[in-house]
């Protein structure tokens, strides 16, 4: 649990931008001068965008999008990535000149902090705040990869805090911290530190405990869900550059009988100046409604309607009794080592199969080419494929630098999902282009 973790969710926090709920991660989007311990960078993008309705159902709309972002980097210890789009109507139903959704709640002022970082996970308090991206809360068994941006109306500012005491490690988070949301804790006992004392290398034997209440009042209301899980983690194989480890767990839902579900699997790590490989497998057990993962990439729009036939609320929707099988990847590669804040390529799978035909998988994927000139990026999810109401989401995103780099010109495109009042999800599209300017000192 060192500064790797703090590195992954700091170099998210630097490549989050313009349409949060579609746009694919790109981790090149930083140029070199950003990896000193000390450094700024001043950035301006100017865009055409436009929504377009899919299946007939609304109408589109198009919008100048100004884009300011500021970022300072200190190191390990303070970050401070400030700024937001703007979007100014050009032509559609609204009647404001900048588009209404954006700004008309508490929780939308949050998207002005994308990330603010106090301390690190070494130190024995951190802090850090901003938009949430695939985040996972330690164990990941209540959250994994969840995105609080998912929901194209709605942009909190999410935060979590860690702390160390002795053999006790802790983790907070929520989602939202101008709103009632989704809130969540875990706290993680190092046993062999308990039973023998302080150890070389801590957190090779670990009990945890986590829970997760989501009070469904802020982005639009929705049923209200409680989840709760006990994990077991042991490392059984450490080299040099590399880590093994064994996982078993149980959970449920407090005050819902008979919702539980358990877990085993067996996960590895490995680290080298170029590679960054960490790999996952479990087999699941779910029953009484219970699953793991509920809070996942595509919760923001599945507390209003779920994917599948019948169109309720993730919290209402029935979840068959069964087995799963899941496995998650993600491998982060350089040709050269940059400090981890540029990567040739990355990549990031999350995948599910379930005993009763059920198939759900979401995945990144990031490249640098032509001497990082040239930046692609391509993000998918697909939820309850194999049964009726699938879901698709879509979307890819180019950015070519020019003029030495500090100019770029960028498109992205892809599809999205309207949450509306009466709780339903509105299908549409989207499409981007325009130009960027860098000033990184």
């Amino acid at each position: 649990m060192g500064d790797r973790w703090w590195a992954v969710l700091w170099l998210g926090l630097l490549s989050l931008r313009g349409v949060a709920t579609a746009s694919p991660d790109s981790e090149a989007s930083v140029p070199k001068k950003l990896t000193r311990s000390r450094s700024s960078l001043a950035r301006l993008e100017a865009t055409t965008l436009t929504f377009q309705p899919r299946a007939g159902v609304g109408t589109d709309e198009g919008f100048v999008q100004v884009e300011p972002t500021l970022i300072l980097d200190e190191g390990a210890g303070f970050g401070l990535n400030l700024g937001a789009p703007v979007r100014l109507r050009l032509w559609g139903e609204g009647t404001g000149l900048v588009r209404r959704e954006d700004w008309d709640s508490l929780s939308d002022w949050g998207q002005l902090v994308r990330g603010l970082k106090l301390g690190s996970s070494d130190a024995p308090v951190g802090v850090w705040f901003g938009a949430l991206e695939s985040y996972s809360l330690l164990s990941a068994h209540l959250v994994r990869r969840y995105s609080n941006r998912s929901n194209l109306d709605y942009h909190p500012a999410g935060g979590f805090l860690t702390g160390t005491l002795g053999p006790l490690y802790t983790q907070t988070f929520a989602s939202d911290v101008l709103g009632a949301r989704l809130m969540g804790a875990e706290v993680a006992l190092d046993l062999e530190h308990v039973l023998f004392g302080q150890p070389r290398e801590p957190g090779r034997y670990t009990l945890a405990l986590s829970a997760v209440h989501d009070w469904g009042n802020a982005g639009g209301r929705a049923p209200s869900v409680t989840l709760a899980h006990l994990d077991g983690t042991a490392v059984v194989l450490v080299r040099p550059g590399f880590e093994a480890h064994l996982l078993a767990g149980w959970g449920g839902r407090p005050g819902e009988g008979g919702a539980w579900g358990a877990v085993v699997g067996a996960g590895a790590d490995a680290l080298t100046p170029t590679l960054d490989l960490r790999l996952r497998l479990e087999m699941r057990r779910q029953h009484g409604g219970f699953r793991q993962g509920l809070f996942g990439p595509d919760y923001e729009l599945a507390r209003f309607k779920a994917a599948g036939p019948e169109g309720l609320p993730l919290a209402e929707a029935a979840f068959p009794d069964g087995y799963s099988a899941y496995v998650e990847a993600e491998l982060g590669w350089d040709a050269v080592r940059y400090g981890g804040l540029s990567k040739h390529l990355k990549v990031s799978l999350g995948a599910e199969a379930f005993s009763w035909g059920r198939f759900d998988v979401d995945g990144r994927v990031a490249m640098q080419l032509f001497a990082r000139s040239l930046e692609v990026a391509v993000k998918g999810l697909g939820v309850g494929m194999g049964q009726p109401g699938v879901r698709y989401l879509g979307s890819a995103e180019v950015r070519w630098r020019f003029l030495g780099g500090q100019l770029y010109a960028m498109g992205t495109g892809g599809t999205l999902l309207f949450p509306t009042p009466e709780g339903t999800l509105r299908p549409g599209a989207f499409a981007s282009v325009g130009l960027g300017l860098d000033d990184a000192r």
